[in-house]
């Protein structure tokens, strides 16, 4: 083995977190050992409630009142930082050690400017000048690449958009030049091309002042593409350790294997190699098993050998970089063995179409009352969120939109329900024109028949109601039944369905977890026999494995009662598994449609290839050329007269490309390309994704990439 002779930035030694309430002690976090030196970056991956955020805030010494560390030390350069006083404490966060969370505007004042919040940094920490302040600042936003710094530092938060935020974020975290940078989930809630950028981002400015991070994730892809170290973590304690290289291609613990076979690589099928959820669930702090913590959900556990006993964490053998395991039976396990596969299925050939849309335009007016816009004829101006959409999606097919926020998908979905009407056009469902028809007006038949699971079940969900009762009443609502006992069945043949407990019929939604949560949706959406659901973002909000339990429930109901879905959704590695076809939308408009086959493999359209190469691979076999997109969204108030992604194409032609509407380029009966780049030149372009074995690239942090396009941007 071989030990980083930098000395380390953050030392972890044998940290023990409790948190006390009326029931008594309650251990979140055990015997927990971290060491990130200079300049590295280590990443922290688990199931939510694993313990990564808790190390994180004790790092920070954010624990609240009712939290505590009970053991253990934690070193920043080698001073215990579990002893410091609250001023000591002060001085240490924001100048030495800051943090990045998930949710951008959690951390920014709404009532002050930009400039303000980030100036109080090294007014508060090095006591400069208001000036030097201002100046400092408005160079760290031009560090993060935010156009018109001189702007945004007059804004306030609410005025720019939120991959905005997140750069203001990070610059008021590195302005002090941090020597420790914390991120909990720093991209969660970015478009997958804005989380590029950030990345990119992050990993050139770290690398420009030496800092160390830990990076909080739950994307196996992400963490593989910023980190050099990983630490996983499975109830509030650290499982396996080691290089990115090494756990990622020779991983040593059974719940890191189970995290790998919940994602879709690009190796898996959703008909030959389905994705397998871990079996069960976290255990409470409180309920943790004797022995091992995973024995419950470990198909390789064996009583008096991974039990009573706590299992220690042991070095890997052979290895070149430390590679630690808290597995007692590591070495009897074939590793090399594939991972284990769900059900096989046949491929469901699709029926007729069931939705068909031809042209559909939705069109916001917006009124300028101004006496000057009134004189000038230009009183009303028109948001064009859905710009000539035209495809169709068949009985038993599984129908992807894909494209960034903004991009008009949820407006169609709006459309699609009868939540808003169309503007020009026409969509038929089941032969039924209902573009023009309110849900209020629609046959109560054709609402039952079209259905929807929203990306968070939360919000609608009836707190004050059971299961049972939120089930039921859609039953009884669409008339599917209307005797009591019948409905009652029924409601448990749905909680069958999705697999919950019968007796979660008396439970409230706030005696679930959120993948639970999402199954009551998922049961919900089809109590009333659609022939059609659409999903929107249904699993982006849940955990690995929760993710492709509820992604395997979603395509074992659709198979078994040839239902249509229409998957909506920025995450293409998740649609590249699921989706049949593929419709690629951006500014309101289609730019590309055809089978997954066929918009994973060039010819793409520039656009496409962007979404493909900002999408992170856990899969260490495979690399990708790395594309960052440049620019935000043009306004959908001015949209470009032509192209409507000419402001931000890596491939632009010129001039054309500006002022006129792209063609239509038929690659295949069934794929299309919105493009005025020829065709053939779209086909001889490489492969986003390519075998790291043809050329040698190695595994880790932005391995393998060859640049297009331009700087990380908006």
């Amino acid at each position: 083995m071989t030990e980083d002779a930098r000395p380390p930035v953050l030392e972890i030694e044998n940290l023990c977190i409790s948190y006390f309430t009326r029931a008594g002690e309650i251990p979140a976090v055990k015997d927990f050992n971290l060491t990130v030196h200079a300049g590295e970056s280590v990443g922290l991956v688990g199931e939510s409630g694993c313990g990564k955020s808790t190390v994180a805030m004790a790092i920070m010494r954010y624990l609240g009142s009712n939290g505590g560390i009970v053991g253990g030390s934690i070193k920043f350069k080698g001073r215990d930082i579990t002893h410091l006083s609250d001023e000591e404490l002060r001085r240490m966060r924001g100048s030495e050690v800051a943090m990045i969370y998930q949710e951008p505007m959690a951390a920014l004042n709404p009532a002050l400017t930009i400039g303000a919040q980030l100036m109080e940094v090294p007014l508060i920490h090095e006591a400069v000048s208001e000036q030097e302040a201002y100046d400092r600042s408005r160079q760290m936003l031009a560090d993060v690449k935010l156009p018109d710094p001189d702007r945004v530092m007059a804004a306030y938060p609410h005025q720019i958009s939120g991959g905005q935020q997140q750069r203001v974020v990070i610059a008021m975290a590195l302005l002090s030049k941090p020597a420790l940078l914390l991120l909990d989930e720093p991209t969660t809630a970015l478009d997958v091309t804005v989380e590029a950028g950030i990345i990119e981002l992050i990993a050139e400015i770290a690398g420009k002042f030496g800092t160390a991070q830990v990076f909080i994730s739950h994307n196996l892809g992400l963490v593989r593409e910023t980190c050099d170290r990983i630490c996983v973590m499975y109830s509030g304690e650290a499982v396996e350790t080691g290089t990115i290289g090494d756990v990622f291609t020779r991983m040593r613990h059974p719940y890191t294997r189970g995290l790998f076979g919940a994602i879709p690589l690009p190796s898996a099928n959703k008909n030959d190699r389905p994705l397998v959820a871990i079996p069960g669930q976290l255990p409470l702090p409180h309920q943790r098993p004797e022995g091992c913590n995973f024995g419950p959900r470990c198909e390789y556990f064996r009583d008096g050998v991974c039990g009573p006993n706590a299992i220690e964490m042991r070095d890997v053998p052979g290895e070149k970089s430390p590679h630690q395991t808290r597995c007692a039976r590591f070495e009897e396990i074939d590793w090399d063995a594939p991972l284990g596969a769900g059900q096989v299925n046949d491929p469901i050939e699709p029926g007729e179409p069931v939705l068909v849309v031809d042209g559909m335009r939705k069109y916001y007016e917006l009124y300028d009352r101004s006496i000057k816009a009134m004189l000038s004829g230009e009183g009303v101006k028109y948001v064009k969120a859905n710009e000539t959409l035209s495809f169709d999606a068949r009985e038993a097919e599984i129908v992807a939109i894909v494209g960034e926020s903004g991009c008009g998908k949820s407006t169609f979905a709006k459309v699609l329900m009868g939540l808003e009407t169309a503007t020009e056009g026409t969509i038929t469902f089941k032969g039924d024109e209902i573009e023009s028809t309110e849900v209020q007006q629609r046959p109560r038949e054709q609402v039952a028949s079209l259905q929807m699971v929203f990306q968070n079940p939360n919000d609608t969900l009836n707190p004050s109601m059971t299961v049972g009762g939120q089930i039921g009443r859609v039953i009884r609502k669409f008339g599917v039944e209307t005797d009591p006992d019948k409905v009652h069945e029924r409601v448990m043949r749905l909680l069958d369905m999705v697999k919950l407990p019968r007796d979660f019929y008396f439970r409230r939604p706030r005696q679930l977890s959120g993948g639970q949560k999402q199954r009551v949706g998922v049961a919900r959406a089809f109590a009333g026999n659609p022939a059609m659901v659409i999903a929107d973002e249904p699993v982006s909000a849940l955990d690995v494995s929760v993710q492709a339990a509820v992604t395997e429930l979603l395509m074992e109901i659709q198979r078994e009662h040839g239902t249509t879905l229409l998957f909506i959704s920025h995450d293409l590695s998740v649609v590249r598994y699921l989706a049949d076809r593929i419709v690629v939308m951006y500014l309101g408009q289609i730019m590309e449609q055809g089978t997954t086959e066929e918009v994973f493999a060039p010819p793409y359209h520039p656009y496409t290839e962007a979404l493909l190469s900002a999408v992170p691979i856990a899969d260490t076999s495979v690399d990708k050329r790395k594309i960052v997109l440049e620019g935000n969204l043009p306004s959908v108030l001015n949209p470009p007269k032509g192209c409507p992604f000419e402001t931000r194409c890596p491939r632009k032609l010129g001039a054309i490309c500006e002022t006129e509407r792209p063609p239509v380029l038929v690659d295949s009966d069934t794929h299309r390309i919105a493009c005025h780049i020829p065709l053939e030149s779209l086909q001889a372009v490489e492969p986003v994704f390519f075998s790291v074995a043809e050329t040698g690239s190695p595994a880790g942090p932005g391995a393998g990439s060859a640049t297009t396009g331009s700087a990380a941007g908006e």
